[in-house]
């Protein structure tokens, strides 16, 4: 027996994702508009390049779950975090401890023990998996260099870029719809109950784009992946509570191994930064004491001549 809200689901997921980011935008306008917000300039040359990135990262994820088994879907999600290690290091000379590799490795092998079942994949679902997992990646790291950039909050830097993905992803959204699904938004039938449900999920997601900016720009791309896995093992406890959801020993052990990873994660990163602290403290204090020396020999000089 299908749940009751079965029936509220919109079947065109680029649209409604299209919705999302539209009510984001007029959010953020809402916000501009009242003075709780305000609008810095982007170059929008780069504002297009980060609305091309998240488009590519949306469509190539539904592809490849469409393509793929949802085994090797999970997979692509779980290699993002090495993928933003590696392009972070590249890109930015960004390097990481030993303890905080070891414990994303562990969040990488929990998550992956409690989600990845059957694994089947083809020629065009891997091509669409890499350019998800790829595009992905990079979009989550421009969040953070753009607000470092051009020393920008997340909600403003949320409120450039959300119409102009709004309006790149509502435009093609019926053909890829269509071709995603076969479904069309002008032939579901709205209801008043379908509709509060839409409203919901917009509400929600907006909720969702801030914490996800706040999230990288706080932090980094690596925590938020981390901490998205947590979003995983609640997914699966409130299914197995919910919804009767199978729950069983590989799943269970999972999800512990997650959590361990995420708690050493978090002490990885806290460590990194005293460390970072100490060294800066220390690179201080030698700094001082050279400014004293170089104060205190012309007074020597000047004493050694007088005498």
């Amino acid at each position: 027996m299908r749940p009751f809200w079965y029936h509220f689901l919109l079947p065109a997921a680029t649209t409604l994702t299209g919705f999302h980011f539209a009510v984001t935008a007029l959010v953020g306008m809402i916000s501009n508009a009242t003075g709780i917000s305000t609008s810095r300039d982007i170059p929008f040359w780069e504002l297009l390049w980060f609305s091309v990135l998240g488009n590519l990262s949306i469509t190539g994820m539904n592809l490849s779950l469409m393509l793929n088994s949802v085994g090797f879907y999970q997979i692509s999600k779980l290699s993002m975090i090495p993928v933003v290690c590696v392009i972070e290091w590249f890109l930015h000379g960004k390097k990481y401890s030993n303890q905080v590799k070891m414990s994303v490795v562990v969040v990488i092998i929990g998550a992956g023990v409690c989600t990845v079942t059957d694994v089947k994949v083809n020629a065009r679902g891997f091509i669409c998996a890499c350019v998800a997992v790829l595009s992905t990646s990079l979009q989550q790291i421009s969040i953070g260099s753009l607000q470092k950039k051009y020393s920008i909050g997340s909600f403003e830097l949320l409120n450039k870029t959300s119409p102009i993905q709004a309006w790149s992803l509502l435009v093609p959204a019926p053909l890829l719809d269509f071709y995603l699904s076969g479904n069309v938004i002008l032939n579901y039938h709205f209801t008043a109950a379908s509709i509060l449900f839409i409203l919901l999920s917009c509400a929600l997601a907006v909720f969702w784009n801030v914490s996800q900016y706040q999230c990288i720009g706080r932090f980094s791309a690596v925590s938020f992946q981390v901490l998205g896995h947590m979003k995983t093992v609640c997914v699966l406890i409130l299914g197995w509570i919910l919804f009767d959801s199978d729950m069983n020993l590989k799943s269970i052990m999972g999800m512990i191994i997650a959590v361990v990873g995420m708690v050493i994660y978090s002490w990885a990163v806290e460590d990194e930064k005293q460390q970072i602290n100490i060294a800066s403290s220390k690179n201080e204090e030698e700094i001082s004491v050279l400014k004293e020396g170089l104060e205190l020999g012309p007074l020597k000089d000047m004493e050694i001549g007088e005498s």
